[in-house]
């Protein structure tokens, strides 16, 4: 059986990109200003900062290019010439970390929330996030209200 091939970085990326020690490369997209590499770890931005996948939220490709939300910075677009493989790599390591998700409705309505456990690739330490649904304010009572008790029931039925 044939190991797969890794990926090289081209040139330009080689410049911008800083790879952890034994960080694998498993996609690049074509060259140019927005040129994307998405390693094992993290998917490294043409500004040379790495985002952890554990810290991808609603990754999409889009007619504008890819697409996604990143916690604490908010949404970001890169339009790139050659996606080539990107986009199921962002897919499949941002899916990877997530533990669990689930979604909470407020009193009242079907919107609401999801409560969020992710780890990050090949880690132990799980993170919990608490995301509003569109048109929710995060201020709104009921969120804290509920958040904190629906958090801990759940953390008591998966045991984490």
């Amino acid at each position: 059986m044939r190991l797969p091939r890794r990926t090289a970085l081209p040139a330009e990326l080689r410049s911008r990109v800083s790879l952890q020690r034994r960080e694998r490369v498993l996609a690049v997209t074509g060259g140019g200003a927005n040129a994307l590499a998405a390693t094992d770890r993290a998917l490294h931005l043409p500004d040379g900062r790495a985002v952890p996948w554990e810290h991808i939220d609603r990754a999409r490709w889009t007619e504008e290019g890819l697409t996604f939300t990143e916690e604490g910075r908010g949404r970001h677009v890169f339009h790139v010439e050659d996606p080539g493989r990107i986009a199921e790599v962002v897919y499949e390591r941002v899916t990877a970390t997530i533990v669990v998700s689930r979604h909470v409705g407020l009193e009242g309505g079907a919107e609401g929330f999801r409560l969020v456990a992710r780890r990050p690739p090949g880690g132990s330490d799980i993170s919990w996030q608490i995301h509003v649904d569109e048109g929710v304010d995060p201020q709104d009572p009921r969120v804290a209200a509920q958040a904190g008790p629906e958090l801990a029931a759940l953390r008591e039925r998966l045991g984490v």
